[in-house]
């Protein structure tokens, strides 16, 4: 196939993660090395940037700090919450897109997120065919949630799942200090999907976990709850901790963070609900019920910018994902999200796979039930075999005078 020639746009999109930046290195990297392309651009904000025309020139970043992204949290182009519309109702924004795309000679555009990002590197996709302009479009994973349908795990997963672990087993320890009884309740991300919740069962694996485990994938249920919590009260002679995923549900489908807060009325660009507060609402009724100290602990950002805490195998998997997307597009590909295939046997090994983009877009992969315990609070062996390899090795950014040593970008702004 002949190479196309042109230039590339790379966008970041959604929540953050301690790895998102490992993408953009490889992406900026390799585009950098291919000489079908001629100019490698970074979207600021991710679409907005591009339907604004904000973009940056990344090859005039010194290459150090490139690689320095690998371990630089957060987005360094700067992230959004964009939904575009359907383009058969309102084809403003592609039609824009379209007007920049042709401006700036862009055969190749790579967008790094989750769900709903994939979501919209679908739309571009379709609506550039149906226009007849070539270009290359490939989405790049990304969420810590691992919830992308698809792939065997998510980039950000691992790092995230790290980082909830130790820190679960570090509470742990602390938690059980004084004498006196005491209710801890763990809130950590995730909306419909427990799988970084899930991460706490590898503190209990090592002995330093969570009694209780609370995913979305189950009805909650408060008076089970309840029941639950007295029952281990008693048996730990007052110690108990807790982890929960902020997006547990009861039967009539309201979120339990509702139960005390008025955060989840608020909604974002794609309609979900702003939660938070779960951990705080359960551990006002255990103190009500059982009169004794409880405290709420809410890993909040913390658990996806924790670059300091991140997995190896995590930051070199995605570093990879984002050279792959580049290689692929080069290669004719297009409309595919560069996907992670784990090849059988007791031995981890992660092959790069493509899948359609339509496959994707707005679909969520949960937890299944069979890796739950019956009762609802636990996870079994199977998660443990299946989340413990993504963990493996040390990941950290270099250190300058006892402090991590972050890129720091020149954000030269492209003109025409």
């Amino acid at each position: 196939m002949t190479k196309l020639v042109g230039n590339v746009i790379f966008g970041q999109s959604g929540g953050p993660t301690s790895v998102i930046n490992a993408s953009a290195a490889g992406i900026f990297i390799e585009a950098l090395e291919q000489d079908c392309i001629n100019k490698v651009y970074g979207a600021a904000n991710g679409i907005k940037g591009i339907l604004e025309e904000k973009f940056y020139d990344m090859g005039m970043e010194d290459p150090k700090e490139l690689e320095l992204l690998k371990t630089t949290p957060s987005s360094a182009l700067g992230s959004v919450r964009y939904k575009l519309a359907d383009p058969d109702v309102d084809d403003t924004d592609y039609k824009r897109l379209l007007e920049v795309f042709k401006k700036y000679d862009i055969r190749y555009f790579f967008y790094n997120g989750g769900n709903d990002s994939m979501d919209t590197c679908n739309k571009v996709s379709k609506y550039m065919q149906k226009v007849g302009y070539e270009c290359r479009v490939i989405g790049v994973p990304k969420t810590i949630d691992n919830d992308l349908a698809e792939t065997d795990h998510c980039p950000g997963y691992g790092s995230a799942a790290r980082y909830v672990a130790t820190s679960t087993m570090e509470v742990y320890l602390d938690a059980r200090v004084y004498d006196t009884p005491m209710v801890c309740i763990l809130e950590v991300m995730g909306r419909n999907a427990g799988w970084l919740t899930a991460a706490t069962a590898l503190s209990a694996y090592k002995g330093a976990g969570p009694d209780l485990i609370y995913l979305p994938e189950l009805v909650f249920d408060m008076d089970k709850f309840i029941k639950d919590v007295k029952e281990v009260y008693e048996k730990n002679n007052g110690k108990v901790i807790v982890a929960v995923s902020e997006g547990i549900k009861d039967k009539n489908g309201k979120y339990i963070s509702e139960y005390g807060s008025d955060l989840a009325k608020e909604k974002d660009a794609f309609g979900h609900s702003q939660l938070g507060g779960t951990a705080q609402v359960l551990a006002s009724v255990i103190k009500n019920e059982l009169k004794c100290k409880t405290r709420a602990i809410e890993f909040s950002l913390l658990q996806r910018c924790a670059a300091h805490c991140g997995s190896k195998t995590d930051v070199e998997e995605t570093f990879k994902a984002g050279r792959m997307a580049v290689k692929y597009a080069v290669e004719g590909y297009t409309d595919y999200m560069v996907a992670y295939e784990r090849e059988p046997g007791k031995e981890y090994k992660c092959n790069f796979k493509l899948v359609e983009l339509e496959k994707v877009a707005n679909a969520e992969k949960k937890i299944p039930r069979e890796w739950i315990t019956e009762d609802g609070t636990g996870l079994k062996q199977d998660f443990i075999d299946y989340a413990l390899p993504l963990i493996q090795g040390e990941s950290a950014p270099p250190m300058e005078e006892g402090l991590p040593r972050f890129a720091k970008l020149k954000k030269v702004l492209a003109t025409k």
